[in-house]
């Protein structure tokens, strides 16, 4: 492999890293295509390719967790490195769904869950009405930015959100929520559109069709953020329990819903990006605009802002995955409360 290319393959595929602080103080992301893990004396080495070029190294004793992406080799000295430390390494495609996991004898996964499992009731309702409180004044939001006056009803309910005496009424409060906001989005859209309610199984409109496609995006980039951070996406602290349903996934979704895939929905409608051609009898995208549509949604996810709570610019993929390291930390005990992706305009 040339100088040229390895450069290239460095600059396009360079997530190879352990971020400081409060996030990434134990994990390491391996996305170089066609790159190698293995050990060098007592650190964890990352090469390119046929080139053996260092992209990366990291001391093996500060190393929990290696998530790996796509087109990656790991040597066999390293895996049995990882059995005797304790490291564990999860493995996704290039485009972050999760295949698998090594999980080492001796391993910090059991004890996370542990956590997950003995949460409790009280710690349980104290995590969900974060995330349901952001979640409504995420919907506030978004109407707002759609010049769309929310109505006081939302307020009233994200107040009232912190009061809930139980997961019931919770629910509750989420649904009143979800009702008032969705039928605002009418509002929101340009001529030719229209929204009259929420239907899924199947959905009954285009939008509603939509919605519901983003949703199960938005679903696996969340999946992928807690299996990176070796959270049970099946123990939830909201959604029951049920078998085959990630309801931990589901839960810290609730947050993302209006500010992240609602948006989304819209730009596509009202910048006429696509429209009511681009969908079949069944209300699904037709094969070539769903691969516009996967197009555009990986882009949307690269897009940056500047994050409400801690001040930098992340990538809307990124801000996922320190939601899923926060929501970790909360479950531990960590961290005293769990703090929520909120936009307050």
């Amino acid at each position: 492999m040339s100088s040229d290319v390895a450069e290239q393959g460095a600059e396009a595929f360079r997530i190879v890293k352990v971020s400081e602080g409060l996030f990434d103080d134990d994990v390491v992301y391996v996305a170089a295509q066609g790159s190698h893990i293995g050990i060098d004396g007592g650190r964890l080495v990352v090469k390119l390719g046929e080139s053996g070029e260092v992209l990366s190294s990291f001391p093996l004793e500060k190393v929990n967790t290696v998530n790996v992406f796509g087109n990656v080799s790991i040597s066999t000295p390293f895996l049995s490195k990882c059995n005797k430390q304790g490291m564990v390494v999860n493995y996704f495609t290039w485009y972050g769904k999760f295949v698998g996991t090594f999980s080492p004898d001796h391993n910090t996964i059991a004890e996370i869950r542990r956590h997950q499992a003995v949460l409790g009731a009280a710690g349980a309702l104290a995590i969900s009405k974060m995330i349901i409180g952001a979640k409504i004044r995420n919907s506030r939001t978004l109407l707002a930015r759609k010049k769309i006056k929310p109505p006081k009803r939302l307020k009233e309910l994200e107040l009232g959100v912190l009061g809930a005496k139980g997961m019931n009424e919770l629910r509750g409060v989420e649904g009143e929520a979800a009702s008032i906001y969705f039928g605002c989005l009418n509002d929101c859209l340009i001529e030719g559109w229209s929204f009259e309610k929420r239907t899924r199984r199947p959905p009954r409109d285009h939008l509603n069709a939509l919605l519901s496609l983003t949703y199960a995006m938005m679903k696996n980039e969340v999946m992928s953020g807690l299996r990176q951070y070796n959270l049970d996406p099946y123990i939830g602290v909201m959604h029951t329990d049920r078998h085959g349903r990630p309801a931990l996934a589901l839960d810290l979704l609730e947050e993302f819903r209006p500010i992240f895939c609602d948006a989304f929905a819209l730009r596509l409608i009202n910048q006429r990006i696509l429209d009511h051609d681009d969908f079949g009898a069944d209300n699904r995208l037709k094969d070539y605009a769903l691969k516009k549509y996967l197009s555009l949604y990986d882009d949307y996810m690269k897009e940056t802002f500047t994050h409400p709570k801690f001040k930098y610019m992340v990538t809307k993929r990124r801000s996922v995955i320190m939601q899923a390291i926060l929501l970790r930390k909360a479950i531990t005990g960590e961290m005293r409360k769990y703090h929520p992706l909120v936009f307050p305009r």
